[in-house]
């Protein structure tokens, strides 16, 4: 079913804003990774103190799979970035953006009994950055925009 997307000027322009400086997010961090020599999500994945910590320092203390972690970190945040900057395959990486932004908030939730060495920011109580971009990736893809502003516009034609 092709849905017919009707936004108003003012509409268009928010929800292409969203998606562009989402995508900065991503790319920034993704690039400040890369070029950062020898990061490691290893002290990250250490101090985790969610529901799934046992696994993510399982993850930190296999080198091997550490590795591939890393990799699929840094990657996945530059390509998630440049796609939503872009406005290519959106509802593709925007998945990819949920699931990047759902272990970090298992990783680390913003418990009220949380003590994590890596500081974070601010003192947020169940809703943190995380949960919010979280929700924003929801925004892109329930009010798409790159048909109309993006290169899904010629990569999607059918």
């Amino acid at each position: 079913m092709n849905k017919l997307i009707n936004y108003n000027r003012s509409q268009l322009v928010v929800l292409v804003i969203l998606r562009v400086l989402l995508g900065w997010y991503f790319l920034y961090e993704g690039l400040a990774k890369l070029l950062a020599p020898g990061w490691t999500s290893f002290a990250y994945l250490k101090d985790s103190e969610g529901i799934l910590s046992d696994l993510f320092i399982w993850l930190a203390d296999n080198s091997t799979i550490l590795y591939v972690v890393d990799i699929v970190n840094i990657y996945g945040l530059v390509i998630i970035g440049l796609s939503l900057i872009l406005g290519a395959y959106v509802k593709l990486v925007s998945v990819g953006g949920i699931a990047l932004l759902s272990m970090y908030y298992l990783s680390h939730p913003p418990l009220i009994d949380a003590n994590y060495i890596l500081r974070t920011e601010g003192s947020a109580l169940w809703v943190d950055k995380n949960l919010i971009m979280l929700c924003a990736f929801f925004v892109i893809i329930y009010f798409p925009t790159s048909k109309l502003i993006g290169l899904d516009r010629y990569l999607l034609k059918k």
